[in-house]
């Protein structure tokens, strides 16, 4: 076999395996539960990175023994889930007969009001020409819209503003 023979094997098996990719992340994007959630933006001040907002995602706790702040920074196993447009963290993955589990929450305050975050971040690439999401105003919630795949942490489809009480309003990116 020729080399630039050899060469656009190579090729065609690697865009064979990009588009087997976004081919699966589209068909999560469809048919996986998709819900809007709080989110506490953060930089985690990387040397080298790309233009991203880096989020934390605030979930609904559910069979905590401890929702409070005394479990402080503890780490408790979670299985997320969506139900009635809310994101859900289970505390007892067992219980659903899911073992993989790996996402856990800890528990902060805001405003005298106890929070439960997801410990791993979600990444949101943002064009150059867009300003620095995680720097909102104090009258205004940043809120993610993401798709809960079967495994990994979920998966940021746009960002949306929530004004008070009012609805959240998808961010033109």
């Amino acid at each position: 076999m020729k080399p630039w023979v050899k060469g656009l094997v190579i090729a065609a098996v690697h865009l064979a395996l990009v588009a087997s990719l976004g081919a699966k992340l589209l068909y999560d994007r469809e048919t996986r539960p998709r819900v809007w959630t709080l989110t506490v933006p953060y930089d985690p001040d990387l040397p080298i990175r790309g233009r991203y907002v880096s989020l934390r995602l605030v979930v609904e706790p559910r069979g905590f023994q401890q929702a409070g702040t005394d479990a402080g920074r503890q780490m408790q196993r979670v299985f997320l889930r969506a139900e009635a447009g809310r994101l859900l963290a289970d505390a007892n993955p067992g219980a659903n007969g899911d073992d993989r589990a790996d996402l856990f929450v800890w528990f902060t305050q805001r405003d005298g009001e106890p929070r439960a975050v997801l410990n791993q971040s979600v990444a949101f690439f943002i064009a150059e020409h867009i300003p620095d999401l995680s720097r909102s105003s104090l009258d205004e919630e940043l809120w993610v819209e993401v798709t809960l795949p079967k495994k990994g942490p979920p998966r940021p489809i746009r960002l949306g503003v929530k004004k008070h009480d009012g609805p959240i309003e998808p961010l033109p990116l």
